[in-house]
């Protein structure tokens, strides 16, 4: 009889880390949004920042998606954070449309 097959202790147990916010991501998300006239839908910021890091707008990685979508939630939430990068919901929590306040301080 064979012995049954036992999982590696180094195998992956199916949970993905926490997302960090990476200051250049939201430097990014930014610019994005100042090229787009200061607002527009995440969507489109979504795809303007993955055009700066060469993707295929077509064909954008979904953890890109995500990633661009916490950095700008985890900043907008964080007072000194929005405050530095200007993050800004014109329509209040759970929009996505999103915006930046140009008298923000450069990040």
């Amino acid at each position: 009889m064979q012995k049954p097959q036992e999982p590696a202790n180094d195998a992956p147990t199916g949970k993905k880390p926490p997302i960090r916010v990476k200051q250049t991501l939201c430097k990014r998300v930014r610019e994005a949004l100042l090229s787009l006239g200061g607002e527009a839908h995440r969507s489109m910021v979504i795809e303007q920042v993955a055009r700066t890091l060469g993707h295929d707008v077509r064909q954008i990685p979904e953890e890109l998606q995500l990633e661009v979508i916490v950095s700008f939630e985890q900043t907008w939430r964080d007072e000194r954070k929005r405050a530095a990068y200007g993050f800004h919901l014109p329509f209040g929590e759970g929009s996505h449309r999103w915006s930046v306040r140009e008298d923000a301080l450069a990040a």
